[in-house]
């Protein structure tokens, strides 16, 4: 009968883990203002593809549209 190798693994470290997780927090506060319109577009939206927080669809569309500017408009060298 073959022997079972022990794993020794010890997995990762906690300080790791405490030091990604900190850097996730967000601390920066930005407030935005909405007229009648916009913000009754927003609560459409929401309600037909079923969005429960706001502050993700805000959060998500904003840095998609910045990384793809960044993208679009990368520094060149000539």
């Amino acid at each position: 009968m073959a022997k079972k190798k022990k794993n020794t693994s010890q997995g990762v470290d906690p300080e790791y883990l405490k030091k990604q997780k900190e850097a996730l927090t967000r601390r920066h506060r930005q407030v935005i203002y909405l007229n009648d319109s916009e913000m009754a577009a927003i609560n459409l939206y929401c309600e037909k593809f079923k969005v429960a927080t706001k502050a993700v669809l805000f959060r998500k569309a904003i840095m998609e549209k910045i990384l793809s500017e960044l993208d679009d408009n990368h520094p060149t060298l000539f």
